[in-house]
């Protein structure tokens, strides 16, 4: 459905000094500055799947959305959605797919809802039989009928967003790009929105391509993920192969009679390793003892093994490294 191969965007504006004579030195100068927002990415994404974007603020996630949407033309490279160049054909391109911006609307601000479905219909050339089945959907996953008729300047957030999502999904695109669908909204929106969106791309097969920072969004939604990082893809994969590779941390925390005497067991003799091979923290408020470790020189059962025999252990809980810590690990130090 996409097809992304080597695409580069580099942005190229004057040069700019400081102070007044800077900026008058700026008139006459030819000095150019060159910024490249996207360096040499690939991927392919196929029909139906549900695509996660991610990357720090500045790494070149919107740039790549903006080119695969066609509002910006690659300096190399090519694109094609759905076997359309979207910067050369941005028409039929736009009736290919639906786009949702977290902090932009494409509703008409003081017409109601109704009257801005009315316009996307005529615009997307939807017809009377298709614009009926689809509003019936869409307000059984959306519930669109509370506030169809008021005045989209009079919407909470969570009813623009869920306005958004329907005015994106009006004409069936077969791709939907989202852009942070979900931000500042409370929990029940966010799980009607994220349940929305898996009944659309299970009913219509809709490919998504979802570009957000907040992971539950992520573990939710997508059943794979591409890391962007300075302009350049670092990561194109499943989230449980990002796990496994860069989620090895482990840690035990176990409620005991007496964490400041647990705290001090000299485990390493007890398992034949290395002090620096793990990392035991008491708290004495929880009486909870919180033990560290690389799954792959440890394991979780000789850990657990060892202390119940050391010490009186009321009761255990073992947490893996959350998607959250090995994505912050990898936007501040790479893959």
């Amino acid at each position: 459905m996409i097809e992304v191969n080597h695409i580069c965007k580099e942005f190229v504006s004057a040069k700019k000094y400081p102070g007044l004579k800077g900026a008058i030195k700026g008139l006459f100068s030819r000095e150019k500055t060159r910024k490249v927002a996207v360096d040499d990415i690939s991927f392919h994404i196929g029909k139906g799947e549900i695509v996660g974007y991610i990357g720090s603020n500045g790494a070149g996630k919107s740039t790549t959305i903006k080119m695969m949407t066609g509002i910006l033309t690659p300096t190399k490279g090519t694109c094609l959605v759905n076997g359309v160049e979207p910067c050369k054909n941005r028409k039929k391109n736009a009736g290919n797919i639906g786009v949702v911006f977290g902090q932009r609307t494409q509703l008409w601000w003081d017409l109601p809802l109704s009257e801005s479905f009315t316009i996307l219909k005529e615009i997307y050339d939807v017809s009377d039989e298709d614009y009926a089945e689809r509003m019936e959907f869409l307000n059984r996953v959306l519930e669109l009928d509370d506030f169809f008729s008021q005045p989209v300047r009079n919407l909470s957030l969570g009813q623009r967003m869920r306005a958004d999502l329907g005015a994106a999904l009006l004409h069936n695109p077969k791709v939907l790009y989202l852009d942070e669908p979900t931000i500042g909204l409370d929990l029940v929106v966010k799980d009607n929105i994220r349940s929305a969106i898996k009944e659309i791309n299970e009913k219509y097969e809709t490919t998504v391509v979802l570009t957000t920072h907040d992971i539950e969004d992520i573990e939710e939604l997508c059943n794979r993920i591409l890391i962007i990082d300075n302009g350049k893809l670092i990561y194109d994969g499943s989230l449980e192969d990002l796990k496994e590779k860069y989620g090895t941390t482990r840690k035990v925390i176990m409620e005991v009679q007496n964490p400041k005497q647990a705290e001090k067991l000299p485990l390493w003799e007890y398992l034949s390793v290395k002090e620096s091979d793990y990392e035991i923290q008491a708290d004495g408020a929880n009486s909870t003892i919180t033990i560290s470790f690389d799954k792959n020189k440890l394991q979780v059962s000789d850990v657990i093994g060892q202390m119940m025999q050391h010490t009186q252990v009321k009761d255990i809980k073992v947490q893996e490294t959350e998607l959250a810590e090995i994505v912050k690990a990898i936007y501040n130090h790479g893959v």
